[in-house]
């Protein structure tokens, strides 16, 4: 008997053993962390813009009679490096003019490198194998942040015959890794801030107000309160051992379940369909069939038999000497050209209607889920086009408890 109860209790502390990671590993529900959601203000990059000339090109650049542009940035260029080419006529096509965008890290020191991207601004074919010249990158003030310059990469390929073209990707755009360097810093003092407002990325009230409550718990001070929707105001605790980047570290990595507003959002162009979790549909019956007419063209040949009569006999020669007629082959009888002996093509349409008859109404209860609304669509047969014109009616109808965003 101890034997027995011995085993059994083995048992249990062994299934348990097993069981118990399962519950202490599980995550929160749709739990994600504040750096997921949010954005530290004052942290953020900067957009940067030049504009400058691709060279190098096998003949694939701008055509200088057509890209006034890019002539007279090509002149411009050789005159400064003491080349006088105004008076010349220029046919080169290897050069292309270019807009060249970055996006500037926040905190970017001088002298630090950051990537760029390269788009033909005139009618280039392609910027593979050229090499972009100085550009300097200028910010929203006016102000050269960055310079840019080194080979283009382009993963774009086009390739030419007499009859066909053959292209792969984008050929007039191209991206240097890299390829501009930090002339000047954006001046932001991080660690002298006493206040932190914290952007949430989707605004909603009830996001808000749980950062606001998770930073709390977390520092056991009322320091954070939700200004609105979209923003969280911090101060620093003026007790506080750590520095402010620490205290960013810290508040990033927690855990916040953020809410959202029940949307559909539809994109009607291409026929794409996202629901969010808390669409709920009250009790609402649907059917869904079209009309369809089929017409199918199959024009067949109609080809007349050889010898089918087409034209009019002729009277043949009598030979006045004899007074007999000509033989045939000898101004015999002859027909006459036309008549009924004709190729032609006679139409037949093969025409089908599509009613619709094995479509069923459906009646969807009150308070059913996205899962649910989906399984419910699909036993319908519902595509995603014909899908769309439902939740549009279903919407207007007053049955359907969300947003419909069209994009």
């Amino acid at each position: 008997m101890n034997q027995s109860r011995h085993f059994l209790r083995r048992l249990a502390l062994a299934g348990f053993a097993v069981l118990l990671p399962l519950f202490t590993a599980s995550p929160a529900h749709a739990a994600s962390r504040i750096k997921d959601i949010a954005d530290f203000e004052g942290v953020r990059p900067n957009m940067l813009v030049g504009y400058g000339l691709v060279v190098g090109l096998n003949g694939t650049g701008d055509s200088l009679n057509r890209a006034i542009f890019t002539r007279e940035s090509l002149i411009g260029m050789l005159e400064r490096l003491g080349v006088n080419a105004r008076d010349e006529a220029l046919r080169t096509q290897n050069v292309a003019a270019v807009m060249v965008t970055a996006s500037l890290p926040p905190f970017a020191r001088q002298g630090g490198r950051i990537d760029v991207s390269v788009s033909a601004l005139g009618d280039a074919k392609s910027l593979l194998g050229g090499t972009l010249l100085v550009t300097p990158m200028l910010g929203a003030d006016g102000e050269i942040y960055a310079v840019s310059q080194g080979a283009v990469a382009s993963g774009g390929v086009v390739a030419r015959g007499q009859a066909a073209t053959v292209t792969k990707g984008v050929p007039t755009a191209g991206h240097i890794t890299s390829g501009a360097i930090v002339e000047r810093e954006v001046g932001f003092e991080l660690a002298s801030l006493r206040n932190i407002n914290l952007m949430l990325r989707n605004p909603d009230f009830t996001t808000a107000r749980r950062v606001s409550q998770v930073i709390n718990a977390f520092l056991k001070i009322p320091a954070s309160r939700a200004v609105d929707p979209s923003t969280v105001s911090l101060v620093v605790p003026p007790n506080s051992t750590a520095d402010v980047v620490s205290l960013i570290t810290d508040i990033e990595q927690l855990q916040v379940e953020p809410d959202q507003v029940a949307r559909v959002v539809i994109d009607e162009a291409n026929g794409v369909i996202v629901m969010g979790e808390n669409v709920r549909i009250s009790t609402v019956a649907i059917a869904q069939g079209s009309l369809t007419v089929k017409v199918t063209e199959t024009p067949q040949v109609s080809q007349p038999n050889p010898f089918a009569p087409g034209g009019q006999a002729i009277a043949p020669a009598i030979n006045p000497q004899t007074g007999l007629p000509v033989a045939p082959g000898q101004n015999g009888v002859q027909f006459a050209p036309g008549g009924g002996g004709q190729t032609t093509v006679v139409p037949r349409s093969n025409t089908t209607i599509d009613e619709g008859a094995d479509r069923r109404m459906a009646v969807i209860p009150a308070g059913v889920s996205l899962q649910e609304l989906v399984n419910s669509l699909n036993a319908l047969g519902v595509g995603p086009r014909d899908m769309i014109s439902i939740l549009q009616a279903i919407k207007s109808s007053g049955a359907l408890q969300a947003d419909i965003e069209l994009i």
